[in-house]
């Protein structure tokens, strides 16, 4: 299973990621920024803190917001998929 390894903020609700193979994904969060949670990182400066939990092997952000069960599988999913530019979840 691949895990991410390194995530940037790109712009908007955008952000590059890098898997643990060297394969980088884009990603647009802003249509998943739904529920309490999230709330706060619709201000920008908010979603700018995102980091990489290592221990986790996800994204993090400052107020404690994560994307490890639900996005995850997401990630997975776009990582097989290869030259999707942006994460399509369920999909």
């Amino acid at each position: 299973m691949h895990f991410v390894k390194d995530v940037k903020y790109l712009s908007e609700y955008k952000l590059l990621l890098s898997f643990e193979d060297g394969s980088l994904r884009q990603v647009d969060l802003a249509p998943h920024l739904d529920g309490e949670v999230f709330e706060s990182l619709k201000d920008l400066s908010n979603f700018k803190s995102v980091h990489l939990n290592s221990d986790l092997d996800t994204i993090v952000w400052k107020n404690g917001a994560d994307f490890d069960e639900e996005i995850g599988i997401g990630f997975r999913r776009l990582y097989n998929r290869g030259a999707r530019p942006t994460l399509t979840l369920g999909a």
